[in-house]
């Protein structure tokens, strides 16, 4: 299919809120040893978990390096497609496409820049070619055209879109010079014509120790439009007390692109995880890698959750805090099923629920 020689917003196409319709979801197979512990297999165990909670709801597909090809479509449901793109890790959130769409219901995709969360100031891994390839081989199979935007780093868990004029992101992420030495001024304008938005709202920074460098898909989603569910912790002494405080402070005074004032729901962190020194033995050392020691915290939240087609799968713990995040789900989406998953080792790999999907718009 063909790449298009100008952007998004100039053709009419904006990107979907993740709670409008979709064609399906899109994942990667975990793979690194130097990041999923025990050669992946608890990682893969979770995928799986994760893949067939989505499967209830829609269409998934699962993209898997050739050499895990068989191991992948034994361990998945028959109702999962599994396809062979080759990648360097399994994050398809920041890997994959980012999908837009125009009033017709023409579908096209955004092939950003990609560079490890990072590249070689402080990335998680070298190299990333084979990730960087991910969106257009993507693209290819459904047959859509791309726009070329690979002049731009970002990833997919740095933006939180309304699907109505609005994008909340984070300076910390966006305006780092690891990704894009660009100014404020100059990314508010590439975001403006490749996702649609009319405004751009600047969160300073996200979770206290995001190896991404503060995704903001850790921090707050859009429940729907004029709608927010934020992280939250009312103990001083958390580490994630005052960013999860000023962010509320900040969109308490913020309006949408619509000027809207926000409704913000407040879900309460379960207790954050470390490694034992047993499971952080099963992880590969490598110079260029993320260290996952037991001295790391690592950041759990129902945040980072997905919603699909008439359900919202969120992460689980084994946390007391669990049940209680299950009844605020159910409150804030009435109209949907809401689905847990015990998803510990996704976050010991650095991300969660979100980080692992990316939905299709229909």
């Amino acid at each position: 299919m063909a790449t298009i020689n100008s952007t998004p917003r100039q053709d009419g196409f904006r990107m979907p809120g993740e709670y409008e319709k979709h064609k399906g979801t899109w994942m990667l197979w975990p793979i690194r040893t130097d990041t999923w512990r025990a050669g992946a297999k608890p990682a893969q165990k979770a995928y799986v978990e994760v893949a067939s909670a989505i499967a209830q709801f829609e269409p998934v597909t699962m993209c898997v390096n050739a050499e895990q090809y068989e191991n992948a479509r034994r361990l998945l449901p028959d109702n999962i497609r599994v396809v062979e793109i080759s990648s360097n890790d399994a994050w398809m959130r920041d890997i994959g496409p980012t999908f837009v769409k125009n009033n017709l219901g023409e579908v096209r995709g955004i092939d950003w820049g990609f560079n490890a969360w990072g590249g070689l100031d402080k990335g998680l891994y070298f190299p990333w070619h084979l990730d960087s390839a991910v969106k257009q081989k993507v693209l290819e199979i459904e047959q859509l055209h791309r726009y070329d935007a690979t002049h731009f780093i970002t990833e997919g868990g740095a933006i939180a879109v309304d699907g109505e004029g609005t994008v909340i992101t984070t300076e910390q992420c966006v305006l780092n010079p690891n990704r894009n030495n660009r100014s404020k001024e100059e990314t508010e304008k590439i975001l403006m014509d490749y996702i649609n938005v009319d405004k751009v709202i600047w969160l300073k920074e996200g979770l206290v120790g995001d190896e991404t460098d503060g995704h903001v898909d850790e921090v707050l989603f859009f429940v729907r439009p004029g709608e927010i569910a934020i992280g939250w912790t009312d103990d001083p002494k958390h580490p994630q007390y005052e960013v999860l405080h000023k962010t509320y402070d900040h969109l308490l005074k913020e309006t949408d692109a619509k000027g809207r004032k926000f409704v913000i729901h407040k879900v309460q962190l379960p207790k954050q995880i470390k490694l034992t020194e047993e499971e952080s033995a099963e992880i590969d050392q490598i110079d260029s890698a993320y260290d996952r020691t037991p001295d790391e915290t690592f950041l759990a939240t129902y945040i980072n959750c997905y919603i699909c087609n008439g359900g919202v799968v969120i992460p689980a713990f084994h946390d007391p805090q669990d049940d209680i995040a299950m009844e605020q789900f159910k409150k804030m989406f009435p109209d949907r099923k809401v689905v847990s998953v015990y998803t510990r080792e996704v976050s010991v790999g650095g991300g969660n629920i979100h980080c692992i999907t990316q939905q299709q718009p229909i």
